[in-house]
């Protein structure tokens, strides 16, 4: 079992920047794909950026080049670098964990909201 529970969200000028954080409970953290979601009002929820337990990174085309996510296996945490944030960014922003699996199980935080308005 892993809980996780996001934190960072905000209210941002266009072109500023946020960094989310997902600290996650459990012994296993490091062996976990970790993700990043996000999910607009109305939308389905999409996939913002992924590592693996072994560091290979993934991240949607609309946000190559401002998003950075990372993770500290020791301290059982991921995050999310947004720089350049975008009228178009606001989302409830997910993390989740998957066990390297066919089956998973996978988990989800409660999300964090990014606002971003001038």
């Amino acid at each position: 079992q892993v809980q996780l529970v996001e934190s960072g969200g905000g209210l941002v000028q266009p072109g500023g920047s946020l960094r989310l954080s997902c600290a996650a409970s459990g012994h296993t953290f490091s062996i976990y794909l970790m993700s990043w979601y996000r999910q607009g009002p109305g939308k389905q929820r999409e996939l913002v950026a992924a590592m693996t337990s072994g560091g290979t990174i993934d991240y949607a085309d609309y946000v190559k080049g401002r998003f950075t996510i990372s993770r500290d296996n020791a301290k059982r945490m991921l995050y999310l670098q947004m720089n350049s944030l975008k009228p178009e960014d606001p989302s409830v922003y997910y993390c989740n964990a998957l066990y390297p699996s066919a089956t998973g199980p996978a988990y989800w935080g409660q999300g964090t909201q990014v606002t971003v308005s001038s």
